[in-house]
């Protein structure tokens, strides 16, 4: 296995069953494989419900696979205990307001990340570990520390998020649909930090969205899903310029730019 390899995914499948005379078997994913490079952004794309949340929950062992391996630095996820494998793993989720108290200030969250740390800080060293973090995710500590939740907007909640994520010294980021429930406004903000902090900090990235335009713009290889399945995978040129799956294909007729550049090279 490649050592610039942080995330591999091998023949990862995850079936529910329902019904208890008939029963009913539903392959929410079905043999994914992948890795994911260090310092680098992955996209996962696909329609609601084709199982790219399944692949997140899994890896974030959230839920077990049916079948299938995941491994961390080369090394079974299940071999980690806990508190040390989301110390190299977080995730920002659709909805930033669900991963916060309503009834805390956003201070709660970012202290208990203190102790996934493996280092002991002092008052003023944490002082001075926040402020250059927020820093570089463009946020002024004044402006959102003391605050609760509803106080801040969707694009300053995944921020605080991905700066969690930065606190505690993760290198696998899993990005499920974040920039879905903020303004357009600030879309392009949250897709900017995500780039910034691949390189400058080598963080890796599992990006998960159905829209196609985000996935080429942030990416560096894209996976496309349908119904539990990676139909096809590849650099984004390769995949966005030279679609081989009718899936594909179908994906990219619906954003008319893509669709353009595809049909001249086709």
């Amino acid at each position: 296995m490649n050592s610039d390899v942080v995330l591999s995914c091998e023949n990862l499948t995850k079936e529910y069953t329902s019904g208890l005379v008939r029963t009913k078997t539903v392959l929410a994913a079905k043999d994914a494989s992948f890795d994911i490079k260090r310092g680098e952004i992955v996209a996962l794309a696909g329609e609601s419900g084709s199982g790219k949340s399944t692949i997140a929950r899994m890896i974030l062992r959230l839920i077990e696979p049916t079948s299938g391996e995941i491994t961390l630095n080369r090394k079974n996820i299940n071999e980690y205990s806990i508190r040390e494998y989301y110390r190299k793993v977080q995730a920002v989720f659709q909805d930033p307001y669900s991963a916060f108290n309503p009834f805390y200030k956003v201070d709660h969250v970012i202290d208990r990340s203190w102790g996934l740390r493996k280092d002991n800080l002092d008052d003023d060293e944490r002082k001075d570990t926040i402020e250059s973090t927020f820093n570089s995710i463009g946020i002024n500590p004044s402006e959102v520390l003391g605050r609760y939740p509803h106080e801040l907007s969707g694009g300053q909640m995944q921020r605080l998020l991905i700066g969690r994520s930065l606190l505690i010294g993760s290198q696998l980021l899993i990005a499920d649909e974040p920039t879905s429930m903020i303004d357009a406004s600030t879309r392009a903000g949250v897709l900017n930090l995500l780039l910034s902090l691949k390189k400058e900090k080598g963080l890796s990235v599992l990006f998960i969205t159905h829209d196609i335009g985000q996935a080429q713009y942030l990416s560096d290889r894209v996976m496309i899903m349908k119904e539990g399945e990676i139909v096809e995978q590849g650099s984004v040129d390769d995949v966005f310029c030279r679609p081989k799956h009718p899936y594909t294909k179908e994906l990219l007729g619906a954003v008319p730019s893509l669709y353009e550049k595809w049909d001249e090279v086709d």
